[in-house]
C-alpha cells in the first residue's frame, strides 16, 4: 500500500484510494476535466483528470477506486495526475487503510470524561451529563466514532472524543486557575460544546455535511439537542439553562468565526481557548506532519495564514 503521507514528487502510482470528492471542472479553454479528492488514514490528496479518455470509467464520490496516476507539485502542492481510473471490487483492499482513525485509545478516554463527570456536584448538571454520556447508547456510540471536522482539525475516526477529551482537560485546568469560576458549569459546557457534531457531520469514511449540518450546523444543533434534554429532565433553573446554553452557542469565540454569541461569562470563555488551542494544535500538529517541504519550513497553511515551522524531528535511539 503506497499511503498518501509517503508520496513525493515524481512518484508513479498505481493504487487504491478512497474518493472523497469529485467534481466536473472547465478549463478557461473549455475543456472538460475532473478535480478528484483522494483520501487514505494518512491523509488527502487532490487529483486532476485532465484526459477524459476510455481509460477513464465511471465513478463517483464516497467510493473506492483504483487508479493510475503520477504525482507532481502544483504551487507548493502535491497533486495527482490520473491517467486511469476504475472503481474497486471487494477484495482489492483493506478498509482499514482508508478509514483515518485517532491514535489514541478510544475506550481510556471515554472512562476520562466518564470521571469528570464523577466530579460534577450540582445534581441536574450531572444529570444532564449521565443522561448523554451513561444512559444514550446510540448517542455514545456515535461520540466515540464520530468526526470533530469535515477537514479542519480531529476529521478522522474518533477525533470528536480526542478533541472534545482535550477540551475538558483544557478547560478543568483553567477553571481551577481562576477563584470564583463555576468548575461544574465549565466541565459541563466543555463536554457538551460539541455534540451537535453528531448531526451536522455523517459517519466515517463520508463525513458529508446533513441537510441539517448545511442549513443550521453543530452549534445550533448541540443547542438543540441540549435544550430538548433539558426540557425532557425538568426543573432546571432558568438562569443555569442559560448560562450552559450560552457556552455552546459562544464556543467560537467570534461572530466572524460563526458563534451566534461573543463569550461574556468566565466559563464561556474559558471553554472557547480550551476548544480553540486544542483545534489549532491539532490544525499545526497535523500539517508538520504531512508538510512533503524540504527544511525547516512549511509551505503556506491557509486555514492559520502563515507558514510552520518544522523543527528536527529527533532520533528515538538517542
Amino acid at each position: 500500500m503506497r499511503f498518501i503521507q509517503t508520496l513525493k514528487e515524481g512518484d508513479h502510482v498505481l493504487e487504491h484510494y478512497f474518493c472523497k470528492d469529485k467534481q466536473k471542472m472547465v478549463t478557461k479553454a473549455g475543456k472538460n476535466y475532473f478535480n478528484v479528492t483522494l483520501q487514505d488514514k494518512t491523509g488527502t490528496l487532490n487529483a486532476k483528470i485532465w484526459d477524459l479518455t476510455p481509460q477513464i470509467f465511471d465513478f463517483n464520490k464516497n467510493q473506492m477506486v483504483k487508479i493510475d496516476a503520477q504525482i507532481t507539485s502544483y504551487q507548493g502542492d502535491l497533486q495527482a495526475n490520473i491517467y486511469r481510473i476504475r472503481p474497486s471490487e471487494p477484495g482489492e483492499y483493506d478498509l482499514a487503510d482508508f478509514i483515518r482513525q485517532t491514535d489514541k485509545d478510544v475506550e481510556q478516554l471515554y472512562k476520562g470524561l466518564l470521571r469528570r463527570i464523577g466530579e460534577v456536584r450540582d445534581p441536574k448538571l450531572r444529570q444532564l451529563l449521565e443522561s448523554f454520556f451513561v444512559d444514550d447508547a446510540k448517542f455514545i456510540k456515535r461520540f466515540k466514532e464520530h468526526p470533530a471536522a469535515k477537514s479542519v482539525h480531529h476529521n478522522y475516526l474518533g477525533g470528536l472524543i480526542e478533541h472534545v477529551s482535550a477540551v475538558v482537560e483544557n478547560a478543568v485546568y483553567m477553571a481551577d486557575a481562576y477563584p470564583g469560576v463555576d468548575r461544574d458549569l465549565v466541565i459541563t459546557g466543555a463536554m457538551l460544546h460539541d455534540i451537535g457534531k453528531v448531526r451536522e457531520l455523517t459517519e466515517m469514511p463520508v463525513a458529508e455535511y446533513t441537510d441539517a449540518g448545511q442549513m443550521l450546523g453543530h452549534i445550533i444543533l448541540g443547542y438543540n439537542m441540549v435544550q430538548e434534554r433539558m426540557n425532557r429532565l425538568g426543573a432546571f433553573p432558568r438562569t443555569q439553562q442559560e448560562l450552559l446554553l450560552h457556552i455552546i452557542l459562544s464556543h467560537h469565540g467570534e461572530l466572524e468565526f460563526g458563534s451566534p454569541k461573543v463569550p461574556m461569562t468566565r466559563e464561556a470563555m474559558i471553554v472557547h481557548f480550551a476548544d480553540n488551542i486544542d483545534a489549532k494544535m491539532k490544525v499545526m500538529e497535523t500539517f508538520v506532519e504531512e508538510d512533503p517541504s524540504d527544511g525547516h519550513w512549511t509551505s503556506f497553511n491557509r486555514f492559520l495564514n502563515r507558514n510552520l515551522y518544522k523543527p528536527e524531528k529527533k532520533d528515538p535511539q538517542k
